[in-house]
């Protein structure tokens, strides 16, 4: 019997890889996991790959948590609490729980599957899709599972196009003429390029299409290697390559864009830098990533909150905001707001400005403070007449200044800086 997209869709499972904690991020992964981050002023990371899971189909999912797994396992019960296991819809969170051995966390990206075969045994499925819960994308899996069952692979490997020294932060995959990879070499200092374009690389996107049986096996074998780090990009891809067939699929064939001609968008938002820079550029006249596409959204909890509100007209204590996405629940009172996100619930005092500004949710700006290209945390509270963004120096002093001049603000750091100016 042919399969067709909606039958691969019936016979896949989604496993979700989201125990990291993203060191990168600093601060902001203090209290959560890196897929818990907030992000696009209502999202969070992890509801991509989720969302690109739902919308291709894929009604059997499951995700994998480890570090400081609360807030991530409230948000998936919060907003992704609408699978319905009569109609065989299943999202199950599955965090470290010492189900082999009681000394036993998970290991590494494949001991997290290992520890959970049974589980996925129960699924009933014919192919597995792996994914990182911690990347800023849209994809339609479907294409990506059908070109594995075509291909007959024992392993499909998504793969971003990036120009061939970009690559020495990545996987590599070498290729032949027919994507059939040939060896994957892990942050090569000489990274090749491809057969029709030796000017790019192929870089592992950590997103991997198996046949479950297959995987099962390889699963096992790899748990009872005490040489193993039981991770896929280190030990379970290059062993298929070595032994097996693998195939990558390009990022681009099945990306999903809100234009005909608009770039493959891929993210990942593991630093301050990159985090900040992804949200900013959400406020461009024509972002690369469309969060307003009804015919991919992305899924999240929705929390109840009134419509934003602005409001004084005067001089100098107007409420506005220009070229900036304002959440739900928003009061901004008197303040000058400039190519800013602002998450739910932020609040807002008369005769403060924000410019190019990150605000997490339940964060209050309080009067005459002035803020620049700053990410502020959840729940933060900035005290009057707080300057930042206008001497380095000064704000290298209270809290955490990027390479690029981005300042991430915590609650913790301004208590420290109160504590040390009484």
């Amino acid at each position: 019997m042919v399969e067709t997209p909606s039958s691969l869709a019936r016979d896949s499972m989604a496993f979700v890889l989201a125990g990291g904690r993203g060191s990168r991020l600093k601060e902001l992964t203090d209290r959560r996991a890196k897929p818990a981050v907030y992000f696009g002023g209502k999202s969070r990371i992890i509801d991509f790959a989720l969302s690109n899971a739902l919308n291709s189909g894929i009604r059997k999912m499951s995700v994998a948590t480890q570090y400081k797994a609360h807030s991530l396992i409230r948000h998936c019960q919060r907003g992704w609490n609408f699978f319905r296991a009569e109609r065989n819809e299943y999202l199950d969170i599955l965090p470290a729980s010492q189900r082999v051995d009681e000394h036993q966390w998970y290991l590494g990206t494949a001991d997290a599957v290992t520890q959970n075969i049974d589980i996925v045994d129960s699924y009933d499925v014919k192919y597995v899709l792996i994914l990182a819960g911690d990347h800023i994308y849209k994809m339609d899996y479907g294409k990506m599972i059908a070109q594995h069952a075509e291909s007959g692979a024992d392993v499909t490997v998504g793969c971003l196009t990036v120009p061939r020294m970009e690559a020495t932060a990545f996987g590599v995959m070498a290729v032949d003429d027919r994507d059939t990879i040939t060896s994957f070499l892990e942050k090569p200092a000489d990274p090749p390029g491809t057969p029709n374009d030796p000017s790019v690389a192929l870089a592992s996107m950590g997103i991997y299409v198996f046949n479950w049986n297959l995987l099962r096996d390889l699963l096992i074998r790899d748990a009872e290697d005490s040489n193993s780090s039981h991770d896929f990009g280190k030990d379970i891809i290059p062993q298929i390559v070595s032994k097996g067939t693998a195939k990558a699929h390009r990022f681009e064939d099945s990306c999903v864009r809100h234009t005909p001609d608009a770039p493959a968008y891929w993210r990942d938002v593991g630093t301050v830098d990159a985090f900040w820079k992804a949200n900013i550029d959400l406020t461009d006249f024509d972002p690369e990533l469309d969060l307003w596409d009804k015919e991919w959204p992305i899924w999240t909890y929705s929390e109840v909150a009134p419509p934003a509100k602005f409001i004084h007209d005067e001089a100098n204590r107007r409420g506005t905001a220009v070229s900036s996405l304002v959440s739900g629940g928003c009061i901004i009172s008197g303040t000058e707001i400039r190519q800013s996100l602002l998450f739910t619930q932020v609040h807002t005092n008369s005769y403060a400005s924000l410019e190019q500004a990150v605000v997490l949710p339940y964060a209050r700006i309080a009067r005459h403070a002035r803020l620049k290209k700053v990410v502020i945390d959840r729940g933060v509270d900035i005290p009057e007449g707080l300057v930042v963004g206008e001497d380095p120096v000064e704000d290298a002093k209270w809290f955490r200044v990027s390479d690029d001049g981005v300042t991430l603000i915590t609650q913790a750091m301004l208590d420290m800086r109160e504590a040390r100016l009484r």
